[in-house]
């Protein structure tokens, strides 16, 4: 079990974000039983190769994580609520199939600077039709500063489901995303994706469904049988190749907040801004530190994908 454990610890580790064991477990690349689990993590403070703070476990002794981790925790809370209300309302735009919670705050944590970043599916060979209303709309809220609370990052519509990218960044970020508005939408992108279970199998129990009942707009109802023909295939068609030279014109070398530079990766069916090398980063780090762990831990390096 030990190897399992430290997969996981190490993960978060490089957040900085101590975790419980219940967490624990449901991370795990194997199906354990809850107190074999407890005994496991027992046995590694005792060996002094875990630390453990009230409920939380961290491969570092130091309070100042837990701290941290619990002031983001109730920031969360209050974001979540937000995001609920939020993700009702961008619900009722065209072609709109379902919303979820991505991001830090899936992880249940929001330090001062957090985002509200959102997922969402849409209609096939509608999501370019759907994307631009959604941002002109978002472009009102500059005016009351919650531009911030509309952060509509990754798009994909009915035809590109399933995430090319398997890794455990990716799967890490798929069974944390928070089902948010429309549960038939998002139901089919977890069943798309079940390739997850490989890397987290406690999460095949997990709930698929948002919470309330789906919000009923007449505009978009209107709005979806007016463009139910060739007119509304060339015109997403249309928005794409705009968009796409917007971008190129407009955010060549751009970076973000972070000092990432910024891209947008799209296609007819999906659309995802692309910190350069964030992805393959976070999984460089996270082998470099498994490495390390390991040896002083004295376990064989797994073979194994990540």
């Amino acid at each position: 079990m030990r190897p399992s454990i430290l997969k996981v610890l190490a993960y978060f580790d490089l957040f900085s974000y101590p975790v419980t064991s219940a967490e624990i477990l449901l991370f795990l690349d194997k199906e354990v039983a809850p107190a074999d689990l407890t005994r496991q993590l027992e046995e590694l403070i005792h060996e002094g190769l875990l630390f453990r703070d009230g409920e939380f476990y961290s491969l570092r002794n130091d309070p100042a994580l837990t701290t941290r981790r619990k002031r983001g925790n109730h920031h969360a809370d209050e974001l979540l609520k937000i995001a609920g209300r939020i993700s009702r309302r961008l619900y009722r735009f065209p072609y709109v199939r379902g919303i979820g919670i991505s991001g830090s705050l899936s992880k249940h944590f929001a330090d001062e600077h957090a985002d509200i970043d959102y997922f969402i599916i849409t209609r096939r060979n509608r999501l370019w039709i759907a994307r631009t209303l959604m941002h002109l709309f978002k472009k009102f809220t500059y005016l009351t500063n919650r531009q911030h609370w509309y952060c509509m990052n990754y798009y994909v519509d009915e035809d590109a489901l399933e995430i090319k990218e398997k890794n455990i960044f990716t799967a890490t970020e798929m069974i944390t995303l928070l089902p948010a508005s429309g549960n038939g939408g998002l139901a089919r992108f977890f069943d798309a994706n079940n390739w997850t279970e490989r890397y987290f199998p406690h999460y095949k129990y997990r709930s698929k469904e948002a919470r309330g009942p789906l919000p009923k707009s007449l505009v978009k109802t209107a709005l979806e049988k007016l463009l139910d023909n060739r007119w509304g295939d060339g015109l997403d068609d249309l928005l794409q190749r705009w968009t796409n030279r917007r971008w190129q014109k407009e955010q060549r070398g751009e970076r973000n907040v972070k000092g990432d530079r910024m891209s947008l990766q799209n296609d007819k069916h999906f659309s995802r801004p692309n910190p350069e090398n964030f992805q393959q980063s976070i999984l460089e780090r996270y082998n470099r530190r498994l490495n390390e762990l390991q040896s002083q831990w004295s376990l064989t390096p797994s073979s194994e994908r990540i």
